[in-house]
């Protein structure tokens, strides 16, 4: 029983020294020590050892797994050592090495232009305001003088959700809540997104950013709104860009213009950018008609106003001189790393 211990404690020592990875040193701890290991069928065999010798042999089979376990608990912790310094040597930080500099995001040329616009309108005294984006129907058309039959309301114009609600198709319908509140006089910029059922090209989207501009106030005459958008341009656009006012029709202001400011790019001379007009057209606006002050409540004999849209990615495109706007949508990094 003696020379089987031996061997037993020999093989194992040599089964642990010979390991090369923890799986395998346990691996040799159920061979040796497990319920069904090499000792465990040495003390099943007790049966057969005579009683006066089974204290000793019972001694003898607990020294070898004295040695067995000693043995493998030694070899756990040096493979427990050589595995914690390979993590250290593999997380270790050289701070000598230079600095890796965080790619970080920035403004959308889009709100680069918005900012742009509303630090200029804050800067005159305006307030910046927000409005639905579904909107009702009244709201959109009725309430801007837009009737029941006017060709803006078709439905390959107009996003319908039913015969009463509407994805808005411009901002214009904020002017409309804020003149509800009753609070004069009015001096406000609503911007926001807006939609229309246009196919997607290099100048026409059907989700689209409007500016809407209002004031109303006691004496408030066609001059002053020419002065405050000449005033935007030469912010926007620099000191020496002239603006032009060309007559047009917007059923919710009478009078009413489009404004064309001077080509920046080539000075009104004419170029590509501005396809050799040398003016380039921005925005429409308007004395606010007396029939929207008057569905309002508002004294249309006290008080006037005028009103302006501006088109956000326009005053981007032109700012930055791109001529696509489907660029602005792409979420293409290399173009928009630009700005």
């Amino acid at each position: 029983m003696k020379e089987k211990l031996s061997k037993i404690v020999e093989e194992a020592l040599a089964g642990i020294e010979n390991s090369e990875h923890l799986e395998k040193l346990n691996e040799i701890r159920v061979a040796y020590l497990g319920k069904k290991g090499e000792l465990t069928s040495v003390l099943k065999g007790m049966k057969d050892v005579l009683p006066e010798d089974r204290p000793k042999v019972g001694q003898m089979v607990n020294d070898a797994r004295a040695v067995i376990e000693e043995k493998l608990e030694a070899k756990k912790a040096a493979f427990e050592k050589r595995i914690l310094e390979e993590k250290i040597a593999s997380e270790t930080i050289d701070v000598t090495l230079p600095g890796h500099t965080p790619v970080a995001g920035h403004k959308h040329p889009n709100t680069i232009a918005l900012d742009d616009v509303e630090r200029i309108f804050i800067g005159m005294g305006y307030e910046v305001v927000e409005g639905p984006e579904i909107e009702y129907d009244y709201y959109n058309f009725e309430a801007l003088n837009i009737p029941a039959n006017h060709p803006a309301k078709d439905e390959q114009d107009t996003f319908y959700i039913n015969s009463d609600i509407v994805l808005r198709t411009q901002t214009s319908s904020v002017q409309v809540h804020e003149m509800e509140k009753g609070k004069l006089p009015i001096r406000m910029i609503a911007p926001g997104r807006v939609f229309r059922s246009d196919e997607v090209d290099a100048t026409h989207s059907p989700s689209f950013n409007q500016i809407e501009g209002l004031v109303i106030d006691e004496n408030v005459t066609f001059a002053d709104l020419k002065g405050t958008l000449a005033e935007f341009a030469k912010e926007m656009f620099g000191e020496k860009t002239k603006v032009r006012f060309r007559p047009h029709h917007f059923p919710f202001t009478e009078p009413s213009a489009e404004m064309d400011v001077s080509c920046f790019k080539c000075g009104g001379s004419g170029c590509r950018f501005c396809k050799g007009e040398g003016w380039i057209e921005i925005l429409g606006c308007g004395m606010v008609h007396p029939r929207v002050l008057e569905m309002r409540d508002i004294d249309a004999v006290k008080y006037q106003g005028f009103a302006f849209g501006i088109g956000l990615e326009r005053i981007a495109l032109l700012k930055y001189e791109i001529d696509d706007m489907r660029l602005l949508y792409e979420n293409d990094v290399r173009f928009l790393s630009q700005f």
